[in-house]
């Protein structure tokens, strides 16, 4: 059941409605029967997946809360008869009785994540390298089966469980309300990535009907058909045949690919978000905001404090740090400090910590080397910044004026801008070589006098053009005026305004949306993660 059905809508009107009219203390009840009823469309054998994941999920962080428990009671009880190190020590076993727990858990759902996701890929890689050394026999790649979403719900489940086992919230003891978490219908599509201590509380709260949380949530749904159905499923068209045609399409085509696919993914991605917050609104229950102003970000590494924000923090707090302090690490770092003197051994594990963990935000994007190497090239570009910042800085104070004005500020963000864009056209072309020649292209093929007839040819006559530039500057002055206001709750106390303004917005999307004549509602890009 995608975002962008008739289907959809009509399951939301009716949820909406129940949610309100049940008992309060039923509501939780029938949002894991709702989330569940949606998960089904998309197969019954990936209920079985989540499923599996849940129970799994219960099982392991119960026997982690039961150790906890244990241990807290133990050394009470025996508190006054230990001795420091006794007590030290007694914490340490039972520490790693519970790693091992948690172990067994990471292994069992990455181990499914991993076999689902990443063996058809492995397969290929190895009878490309066997073939390499003249073997004539290869291995059949499977088709398996990927579920809807399994790398958001994998992860947000294995983050409960490291959370779990840190302590930093308790296990939930009915497997009922377990399975609301990981499965809350709004963001199994695309995220946010949740924490168990943000969102648990306020999926079994009871919720009354809210007027104007209602309303806002609605609003937000709105605007996010606006800019998915409007503006990224218009793009689309026309990025098939950018891609589909790479050779026909080299030169300044490259460039209007990465224009265009940075608008699309942007419209796409963000519009789905405001879909998911906007359903989770309208149910009384506030998601976490998974992007802010990402397009003005002045450096790489702001832009990714700005994009996919609760993936970013995930893999930070649950692969960067941990992989940054564990035992090998500090070996690393004090024979890297021994050998190679202060400065430059502590770099050594922070940056080996940084790649590690890049390929692996690659990896998760998707099994694909494109994925692998745009990792890879955002981990590149983050650790050369770091080496440049003193140059930065004395550049910074050698001219105070310039760095300071609102036009190299523009100027810095524009560029962040097109080198993240460059970096994202490997999502396009899926192949790293054709990427790398197609960029490439861009210093060669010198085909601007052909431009303004070639776009034309993309599948988007002129009436599609003007449609989508209008879409743009729109989606471009919401953004610029949300950074500064709650536009939604300014709306809200000029009722007249807000009906014109909504009213606008659903017939644009009536009109001029992938319900359009000639335009297919397509699924949201980040659904294949």
């Amino acid at each position: 059941m995608l975002f962008t059905s008739y289907g959809f809508i009509a399951f939301l009107a009716v949820l909406f409605l129940a949610y309100y009219l049940v008992l309060r203390k039923w509501q939780w009840g029938l949002l894991l029967a709702a989330s569940y009823f949606f998960y089904a469309f998309a197969g019954l054998d990936c209920l079985i997946f989540i499923f599996l994941t849940t129970a799994s999920a219960y099982v392991i962080a119960r026997l982690m809360d039961r150790g906890h428990r244990k241990e807290a009671e133990f050394l009470d009880q025996h508190r006054a008869e230990m001795e420091k190190e006794e007590r030290k020590k007694y914490k340490a076993t039972q520490k790693k009785k519970r790693f091992r727990i948690l172990l067994l858990g990471l292994v069992l759902l990455f181990g499914v994540l991993a076999v689902l996701k990443y063996t058809g890929f492995a397969l290929l890689n190895l009878n490309a390298l066997l073939g390499a050394f003249g073997a004539e026999k290869a291995f059949s790649v499977p088709d398996l089966l990927l579920p809807m979403g399994i790398s958001f719900y994998i992860f947000q489940t294995t983050g409960y469980l490291i959370d779990v086992y840190r302590a930093k919230t308790v296990a939930e003891k009915n497997p009922a309300r377990l399975a609301l978490f990981v499965s809350f219908f709004p963001q199994l599509v695309q995220g946010p990535i949740s924490r168990h201590s943000d969102l648990a509380a306020q999926l079994y709260a009871p919720h009354d009907f809210d007027r104007r949380g209602f309303t806002s949530g609605i609003q937000r749904i709105l605007w996010g058909y606006f800019k998915k159905l409007v503006i990224a499923d218009r793009i689309l068209v026309a990025m098939r045949v950018l891609v589909e045609s790479a050779e026909s399409y080299r030169g300044v085509y490259v460039l209007l690919l990465i224009l265009l696919y940075s608008a699309q993914i942007y419209a796409d991605f963000t519009g789905g978000m405001d879909i998911t917050i906007g359903i989770a609104e309208s149910l009384g229950i506030r998601l976490k905001e998974n992007f802010k102003h990402p397009f003005s970000s002045k450096s790489t590494k702001e832009y990714w404090n700005r994009w996919h924000i609760t993936m970013g923090s995930w893999f930070t707090d649950y692969v960067f740090y941990p992989l940054s302090v564990c035992r090998p690490m500090m070996k690393l770092s004090t024979f890297s400090r021994r050998v190679l003197g202060a400065k430059i051994g502590k770099r050594i594990p922070v940056y080996l910590a940084t790649v590690v963990t890049w390929f692996l935000t690659g990896l998760w994007h998707g099994a694909g080397w494109n994925f692998i190497v745009w990792g890879l090239l955002n981990c590149l570009v983050i650790l050369v910044s770091q080496e440049l910042e003193p140059l930065y800085a004395k550049f910074r104070k050698s001219a105070p004026r310039l760095t300071s004005s609102w036009g190299y500020g523009k100027f810095m963000a524009v560029r962040t801008f097109l080198l993240m864009g460059l970096i994202r056209s490997l999502d396009c072309y899926r192949d790293v070589g054709l990427t790398f020649r197609q960029w490439g292209s861009m210093l060669t093929v010198w085909n601007v006098g052909d431009f303004s007839r070639g776009v034309m040819t993309l599948g988007l006559d002129l009436a599609d053009w003007i449609i989508l530039l209008v879409g743009c500057l729109v989606m471009a002055v919401v953004a610029s005026i949300t950074a500064k206001t709650d536009l939604r709750e300014r709306l809200y106390d000029k009722p007249i305004l807000s009906w014109v303004i909504f009213g606008t917005l659903l017939i644009a999307i009536l009109l001029f949306g992938a319900y359009g004549v000639g335009y297919d509602a397509s699924q949201f890009i980040y659904n294949q993660f």
